[in-house]
């Protein structure tokens, strides 16, 4: 939101310096975000060219004498057109920085002559464009004075950042009125007077969608002279960065910014018939006044007439009735759109326009008729012309319906811990608007129709507190609790942590992609999922959530890969998408080794070259993941095959029972590989945060007592022929099961398959480390354990001991 210093104090009667207003302007919680008080403009002063004689080297350029007002005439070379005696215009001397140019100015010599200073024009001193020729001043502009005085182009520009709460404040009205609630000055009185016009409005307006507008008010004005807006609005438009048109559209752009109130004007004569305020239907088109053809949805609220849509409501207006220079009948629109709407509708179409900006936060209701009015005023002031009545269509405002809420004095201090007496703090709520009711500690505070965002005490509170003094809260000391505090961090915090922990520690490096995907990688990772895809992209190849972190992870590889870093380890701990609740959302954590990218070693060595990624080593990440997360990974199963983006032999699912899957693992089918123009050898994994059980509750967080048993270890092999299709797991689990007390581990260290061993038929030889707890154990003790594990393997695999 910018405005000027001089038409703040259009509203506000302050003696405040530029300085004091920045200040509480911040303090009160408009923060500004930039101040430009034109001292670009100072050094420039008002000269008469005295003489103008050819360059004696070159036919374009003049010899000045200039006259800056001192009586003592300087020489500047100019190559203007219309430089000539008697000239005068704006003149800066050497060592005048040039805004429009960006260049500091020193004595030269062009062509041989020297030039101290130069003759500008418009466009160097960022007035305009114009850089056809010099500044040309009437006879009358003083010789010697400031240039951007006499032209009135140093009124300073401020610019506040707005928060989407403060509608109210969308107006220079309504920031003079927060600015004199803060003891800044007097906020004037502006009344409205209404506008006695002739004759009923030959337009009607018919609101068929009074969901998406409450009122709407209009008024036709006949016999207007439409032509430039006067010089004081056109100045103050340019200097907030709006481009001047004609006078009618300059009106409705400058009660925009003046008081909020968002305006419309139609040609009449390109108006058939009367307004209709509907939901356009699907397929619709509007050419816009910024000259581009918009698609129109149904859900979005529109004014048309007989010869079709003329206007995206609350937006922007059409081409088609819109004022220009012949326009002599206008209508003038004043509406009040739903906030919802306008958001949406300008977000599908990506409109932003200062209406819309004003609208999706809320129009004051009471101001929507004064504010037609006003503008009937101004038009009639600067075009002239004969008005009708207006014509009310929808629900009119009525005080009655105003918010009252029900506000305890002594909040103030228990929220804020400001000792704010109670005369001052209901003082401060009426300066700014408000209506207190009644005498005792809780009194009814009655909400005015510019302030949408009050529904609470606290809402007041914060009234109280900016305007009283934000600064003005003391600091305090934290209070000390003699109690240790619980856990901080929540499971899903903590075990985020350690995932990225135990990933960095092997070697892999974070990446953050975006939540957003090609529609085509989106349907590889779906798994028959359906996808959630935007309404509104950013862009075209970001159309659709990401159900599964691999696709971004893989395309960064590819990237870096196209760069000349082929091996590289990515990973990322984020959400990937499932559906369109929240308990769709998943928390994952995945990984991407491409090329020789391996933990121990990668590329060309002499020792050896490293071996190409495999299916292995997204299995020792995944595992690495889960085990830092707490899952009970030795009671995990690992089921052959994947997902249909992972090579089908060399990719596994992992398990926890027969049903919770936590991860997958494996290297990547070609045909993805292929469908996401990815190349060279690529595994990853996917491990399932929220899907790791929550470890049991412990009695206590003192780590359990380490036993250590004093009898030496012994490690036996057995190997065992099984069918092919039994998963070595299997065979370690049911070996394990035979004796848990006595087993501590087992181990495969060798798989055959022969000719010997059958059709379909494998070896699989495991080391079980036994580890005897209460005695050494016998020739006979290890007898009996090893014949129930060859009879446990026997029942769960089928498998028989080799001899």
């Amino acid at each position: 939101m910018k405005f000027t210093l001089s038409w703040l104090k259009d509203h506000l009667d302050t003696d405040a310096s530029l300085d004091q207003i920045v200040e509480t302007l911040t303090m009160i919680g408009l923060e500004v975000e930039s101040v430009d008080d034109k001292k670009a403009l100072k050094p420039f002063v008002i000269a008469r060219v005295l003489t103008a004689e050819k360059h004696p080297d070159a036919d374009r350029l003049k010899v000045l004498t200039v006259d800056k007002g001192d009586g003592k005439p300087i020489q500047v070379v100019c190559g203007a057109p219309n430089a000539r005696a008697g000239l005068i215009g704006a003149f800066a001397a050497p060592g005048t920085y040039i805004p429009g140019t960006d260049i500091t100015l020193s004595v030269g010599k062009i062509r041989g002559v020297e030039s101290h200073g130069m003759m500008c024009s418009e466009r160097e001193l960022m007035i305009s464009d114009d850089h056809d020729g010099i500044i040309e001043l009437p006879e009358d502009a003083p010789v010697g004075a400031s240039f951007a005085e006499w032209a009135k182009l140093d009124d300073p520009v401020i610019e506040i950042g707005l928060t989407p709460n403060r509608p109210d404040c969308t107006g220079v009205h309504g920031i003079a009125r927060d600015l004199a609630a803060a003891g800044l000055g007097r906020l004037k009185d502006h009344v409205v007077e209404p506008v006695e016009g002739g004759g009923e409005s030959p337009v009607k307006v018919h609101i068929e969608a009074p969901d998406l507008c409450r009122t709407f008010a209009v008024r036709l004005v006949r016999g207007v002279k439409n032509g430039p807006s006067p010089k004081w609005m056109q100045q103050r438009l340019k200097a907030i960065g709006l481009r001047p048109i004609n006078a009618l559209v300059d009106i409705t752009n400058y009660l925009t910014f003046d008081r909020g109130r968002p305006l419309h004007v139609f040609d009449a004569a390109k108006v058939k018939g009367d307004l209709v305020v509907r939901r356009a239907v699907a397929g619709e088109t509007l050419l816009a006044l910024d000259g581009r053809e918009y698609r129109l949805g149904a859900d979005m609220c529109v004014i048309a007439d007989d010869n079709g849509v003329e206007s995206i409501a609350g937006v922007m207006g059409g081409e088609h009735s819109g004022c220009d220079e012949n326009t002599t009948d206008v209508l003038i629109e004043a509406a009040v759109w739903e906030p919802i709407s306008v958001a949406r509708t300008g977000r599908e179409l990506g409109i932003i326009t200062d209406a819309r900006y004003r609208n999706e936060r809320g129009i004051d209701p009471a101001f929507n008729e004064p504010g037609l009015e006003l503008a009937t005023r101004m038009v009639l002031d600067l075009c002239g012309g004969q008005p009708t009545r207006s014509y009310v269509a929808g629900r009119r405002y009525d005080p009655a319906e105003r918010k009252v809420v029900s506000f305890p004095v002594s909040e103030v201090k228990r929220l804020t811990g400001l000792d704010v007496p109670k005369a001052e703090s209901l003082a401060i709520l009426k300066r700014l608007g408000f209506e207190p009711q009644g005498e005792g500690d809780v009194v009814d505070v009655i909400v005015p129709s510019w302030r949408p965002d009050v529904d609470g005490k606290a809402d007041l509170v914060e009234e109280v507190m900016r305007v009283h003094g934000v600064d003005r809260i003391e600091p305090q000391v934290m209070v000390s609790k003699e109690t240790v505090g619980g856990r901080i961090l929540t499971t899903a915090q903590l075990r985020t942590r350690h995932a990225k922990r135990a990933l960095a520690v092997r070697g892999m490096m974070e990446a953050v992609t975006w939540s957003f995907i090609p529609d085509g990688h989106a349907r590889l990772f779906a798994d028959n999922r359906r996808l959630i895809r935007l309404a509104n992209p950013i862009a075209s190849d970001m159309s659709t959530m990401r159900p599964s972190l691999l696709p971004g992870l893989i395309a960064a590889a590819q990237r870096n890969a196209d760069r000349g870093f082929g091996d590289v380890a990515l990973f990322e701990v984020s959400s990937a998408y499932e559906g369109d609740r929240p308990e769709d959302q998943r928390l994952a954590a995945a990984g991407i080794r491409r090329g020789t990218a391996r933990m121990e070693r990668q590329g060309r060595h002499w020792a050896g070259n490293a071996a190409p990624v495999d299916v292995f080593e997204a299995k020792a990440d995944a595992f690495a993941v889960l085990e830092a997360c707490g899952a009970p990974v030795d009671k995990l199963q690992i089921e052959a095959g994947g997902p249909s983006w992972y090579h089908p032999g060399r990719s596994g699912t992992i398990k926890l029972g027969p049903k919770n899957v936590l991860g997958t693992f494996g290297e990547f089918h070609p045909r993805t590989l292929e469908e996401m123009d990815v190349s060279g050898p690529l595994c990853g994994f996917e491990i399932f945060i929220d899907a790791i059980p929550e470890p049991k509750a412990r009695a206590t967080r003192t780590r359990p007592r380490l036993d250590v048993s004093p009898f030496q270890a012994v490690k036996r092999d057995f190997a065992f022929i099984v069918g092919k299709d039994v998963a070595a797991a299997t065979v370690t689990r049911a070996a394990a099961a035979a004796d848990k007390k006595l087993i501590a581990g087992v181990n495969v260290f060798d798989v055959f398959e022969g000719a010997s061993l059958g059709p379909d038929r494998k070896s699989i030889a495991v080391e079980v480390t036994i580890q005897p707890v209460e005695r050494t154990l016998t020739d006979e003790d290890f007898e009996a354990l090893a014949g129930k594990i060859v009879e446990n393997v026997g029942k769960q695999t089928g498998g028989v001991l080799r001899r």
